[in-house]
């Protein structure tokens, strides 16, 4: 049992561990199971590649991700953004188990059982297992004995209650980690069969070389386009129109809304700062006199008194002085002190003495191997644990309760004594009453009542001096509107409402809100209007290149197309089709590729560029004399091929049928 205490125990890994193998997560036992729950679509969170995800599947995935979060965390307390980042993780990850499977049943690939044995338990264990704290033995060296014993013990189960609901933990964990295994080393076949076909040949290599070896100088005159005017040229809706439907695949979207809002921080106003002020001053004789102070603190204070030892380190700065200052004694008392929205006093109850601030423990296992946990400081252990450990020496050996049982600890090591004091604490944080969070909530109301749509929202906030925060491209599955908590109530609104609708009063977190929907967008493509200024300002450079072009009509030389724009002439010492980059001018691929099309000393006619309009007259060529390596050519080219597989997986992911359903379960 000794790897089922390893993953208790090592409980604080980063959440980012977690986040380097969600591209290896694959839901596993349910998803072949519940067949007749398919039969009504509306329990369907979706449907990928032509598999629908039924809702139980998808709850089971989220809490089987959970499990796995908090395992490796050691954490249960997630936030809004943890819970939001498991739902899209593990909804992600359906996306990519069925359009993988799909792709891989084409071909006729698959992992035997025997492979995925290897890879677990085998000689080449994946580096997926291997990166996992809980596998590794006490030199920090993956073994397979630890894991070997963690499968035994899951199969062979237990009478013991408590080891049974541990070992339905640990097979949680396990499933988990190796169905990551699995779906990883699909994607890492199917990468590899795809690097294996993407391989440059001879042709590929001789066309390639002979791009960098023919080139010619060059001499050329630019006019970008910021030098016209824009009051010389005339853009038509028309020619906008055209290059909307031009660009038109580039404009695909997710239905979506745009809102605008309005927060009300819900914040304490003048009587709450003095209905506070005024309990701690009625508080402050009996907190000073008190026999049992841990009454008056614990009954009144924010911060509970459970005799804890202080030291520099971890006492509350604003009492740093007073704790720690020559001839504190016990006794001692504050004033009543504010700082950050908080009334605190403190009185010392012992001091003049020390104690370690660390210790290093190792957990003792019955009929197992032993844990070394490593050094904990104080504020790290439970006090149950802290207190003997602390007060202990090294060597010494101390049993606590652990829920129905108990567990026993060594003291590998401990830290050098340092100065403490005990210091009792009472303090009050202002928070807002329910009179204020009823004053609040009641403007907010009234602002509502007041505007019933956008337009007179938004006037009546600029009048009164609120700020209007707008938010766009929400989607159905968005989890929360921008930094507001608790705010998915809010997109919900969003996707029922009418464009122009102001909503009723929302409560995020420590603020009021209320919205308005300025933008439906539930096209396949974002409509023209929304994309017309980036258009417009197309269609002008392209009007740009058209004057300049005609005002260079007939030029017979470079200087004379340089007067012409007002421009000097400028060299380019050579051009090839490897090139990326003409000269000084930046990435003008057209530009390039006309320049090399010309004869020696032969003038370009105006070419439209990226930045301007270009006149170009070609010097002699510039070859180079290389003699071919065809070897090293190919080689050259698999390095610029290696991302085509891995952005070949991602167009698979990206090109799937999927059908998303999620909001109506959010």
């Amino acid at each position: 049992m000794a790897s089922l205490q390893k993953i208790r125990n090592h409980g604080a890994l980063l959440i980012a561990i977690v986040g380097l193998a969600m591209l290896a997560f694959i839901l596993g036992d349910f998803l072949n199971s519940g067949s007749s729950f398919f039969n009504r679509s509306r329990e369907n969170v979706g449907v990928i590649e032509g598999q629908k995800v039924h809702y139980t599947e998808y709850e089971a995935a989220k809490e089987q991700l959970t499990e796995v979060y908090k395992i490796e965390s050691g954490r249960s307390d997630f936030d809004e953004d943890t819970y939001s980042q498991i739902r899209n993780q593990v909804w992600n990850m359906f996306v990519m188990d069925y359009t993988l499977r799909a792709q891989a049943e084409k071909i006729g690939m698959d992992i035997t059982p025997d492979e995925l044995t290897e890879l677990c338990v085998g000689e080449n264990v994946h580096q997926i297992l291997r990166g996992r704290r809980p596998f590794m033995d006490e030199n920090g060296q993956f073994s397979r004995e630890t894991v070997k014993q963690l499968i035994s013990a899951i199969n062979e189960g237990s009478d013991d209650a408590e080891q049974n609901a541990n070992l339905k933990q640990a097979k949680t964990y396990w499933l988990y980690w190796e169905k990551a295994v699995r779906i990883s080393y699909m994607q890492e076949k199917y990468t590899a069969l795809l690097q294996h076909l993407l391989k440059a040949n001879s042709l590929e290599a001789q066309f390639a070389f002979n791009n960098r070896q023919h080139g010619v100088s060059a001499e050329y005159v630019m006019q970008p386009y910021f030098t016209v005017g824009d009051s010389l040229v005339k853009v038509k809706d028309s020619d906008v129109k055209k290059l909307y439907a031009q660009h038109k695949e580039q404009y695909k979207q997710t239905p979506n809304r745009a809102i605008k809002y309005i927060a009300f921080d819900i914040v304490p106003s003048e009587d709450d700062f003095k209905d506070a002020q005024d309990l701690m001053n009625s508080l402050q004789e009996e907190f000073k006199t008190a026999e049992d102070v841990s009454l008056v603190v614990n009954t009144n204070s924010d911060i509970m008194y459970d005799g804890r030892d202080y030291s520099e380190e971890n006492v509350p700065a604003q009492f740093k002085d007073f704790a720690f200052g020559k001839g504190a004694k016990a006794g001692d008392c504050t004033d009543i002190l504010f700082e950050n929205n908080t009334y605190a006093m403190a009185r010392i109850m012992k001091t003049g003495y020390s104690m370690p601030d660390s210790v290093e423990l190792k957990a003792i296992v019955e009929d197992g191997e032993d844990q070394e946990l490593g050094w904990f400081k104080a504020s790290d252990l439970p006090k149950n644990i802290a207190e003997p450990a602390l007060k202990g020496k090294r060597g010494e050996k101390f049993t606590v309760a652990m829920g129905m049982g108990e567990q026993t600890y060594e003291i590998m090591d401990i830290g050098e004594p340092t100065p403490k004091v005990k210091l009792a604490i009472l303090a009050r944080e202002v928070t807002p009453s329910s009179k204020t969070y009823s004053t609040i909530y009641n403007n907010a109301k009234q602002f509502v009542v007041n505007n019933k749509n956008a337009e007179a929202l938004e006037a009546a906030a600029n009048e009164e001096g609120l700020n209007v925060v707008p938010q766009f491209n929400l989607t159905a599955t968005t989890d929360k509107v921008g930094q507001l908590k608790a705010s998915r109530p809010i997109v919900r609104w969003a996707f029922e409402a009418k464009e122009g609708a102001v909503s009723d009063v929302f409560e995020c977190g420590q603020q009021f809100v209320v919205a308005a929907l300025v933008e439906v967008n539930d096209g396949d493509y974002r409509p023209l209007e929304a994309v017309r200024a980036e258009l417009t300002y197309e269609a002008t450079n392209n009007a740009k290149a058209e004057y300049i072009k005609k005002q260079l009509k007939g030029v017979e030389s470079l200087e004379a197309a340089a007067e012409i724009m007002g421009q000097q002439v400028q060299s380019v010492e050579r051009v090839s089709l490897a090139d990326n980059r003409f000269g000084n001018a930046g990435m003008e691929p057209a530009v390039i590729g006309k320049t090399l099309a010309l004869s020696e000393n032969e003038l370009s006619e105006p070419i439209q560029g990226n930045m301007g309009v270009f006149v170009v007259k070609a010097g002699a060529a510039n070859d180079l004399a290389e003699e071919i390596n065809v070897e090293a050519e190919k080689a050259q080219l698999a390095g610029r091929y290696a991302y085509l597989p891995y952005q070949a997986m991602q167009l698979v992911e990206d090109n799937a049928e999927v059908t998303d359903n999620r909001a109506n379960f959010q």
